[in-house]
């Protein structure tokens, strides 16, 4: 196992599979770890790209007891391993809460991030703002933040049964749940970021390709915030799977492995 000690003295866990200066590094959604993209990894392995994951803060195998545990945060870990491992190019996909992670950090490493992966990403937005009425309203945060504190094991249940909106067998379901319930409970503290999270401007400024996976039946980030990207990065394309919920790689995934790797043999 890896991991790589940060500034303030804890330690992220890490995957690196594969050799190169170059690599698809994949940030999963809140309260997941790296294994998330078991059914990604492969598939990248076997079309030759280096491929690195790694646990947030307070999620999977990083430590539990980090000061910070924001997406700010996260995004610097990301950017911090990149220059850790001496990649000189990436491209970033990043799952819901990840992709307002992958976004930060794309903005920091400048020409050596190739292209950023939104997968159901929760970016630009992810609660409605005056001006762009898209995405849950703050009284949804409030209850998730409401719900994880008062019953945190059944509120995760719950969060893992609405994941798919495809069929997809039930083991499959209880182990969401089970990944859920390895996060620290200071994971709330990167969720209720998400309320006032704003990243029209630093998305839209990137100067990278945009490749905005979109379920249609996304229960979790609204699907117009992925078609949002579309409008309006100028080197953006969306792919909308239709009948699909937060997790395309779980329901279509040859699907959506197939439009991955089509866009990283133009882009990576």
């Amino acid at each position: 196992m890896a991991y790589m000690t940060t500034d303030c003295g804890r330690q992220v866990y890490y995957e690196s599979h594969g050799q190169g200066s170059s690599a698809v590094v994949l940030v999963h959604g809140w309260g997941m770890n790296v294994r998330a993209w078991d059914n990604v990894l492969p598939a990248l392995r076997d079309a030759g790209h280096r491929v690195v994951m790694l646990d947030h803060r307070c999620c999977g195998q990083s430590d539990k007891d980090f000061d910070d545990p924001g997406i700010s945060a996260i995004a610097g870990d990301v950017v911090a391993l990149v220059k850790q491992l001496g990649l000189s190019s990436v491209v970033l996909n990043g799952w819901s809460l990840g992709g307002a992670v992958v976004v930060e950090a794309a903005s920091r490493l400048g020409e050596s991030c190739r292209a950023v992966v939104l997968t159901g990403g929760a970016s630009p937005i992810y609660i409605q703002k005056p001006d762009l009425p898209l995405g849950g309203q703050p009284e949804d945060m409030a209850a998730t933040v409401a719900g994880l504190k008062a019953d945190r094991i059944a509120f995760l249940h719950g969060l893992s049964q609405a994941v798919c909106a495809k069929e997809v067998p039930p083991p499959v379901v209880e182990w969401i749940w089970q990944v859920f319930c390895q996060a620290s409970p200071r994971a709330i503290e990167t969720i209720a970021q998400l309320e006032p999270l704003d990243q029209r401007e630093m998305l839209a400024s990137l100067p990278c390709p945009v490749l905005s996976f979109v379920g249609s039946q996304d229960a979790f980030v609204d699907p117009a915030i992925g078609r949002w990207v579309g409008d309006n990065h100028p080197r953006a394309t969306v792919i909308e799977f239709e009948g699909v919920g937060h997790a395309p790689f779980i329901e279509v995934t040859e699907d959506y492995n197939r439009e991955l790797l089509r866009f990283l043999a133009t882009h990576s």
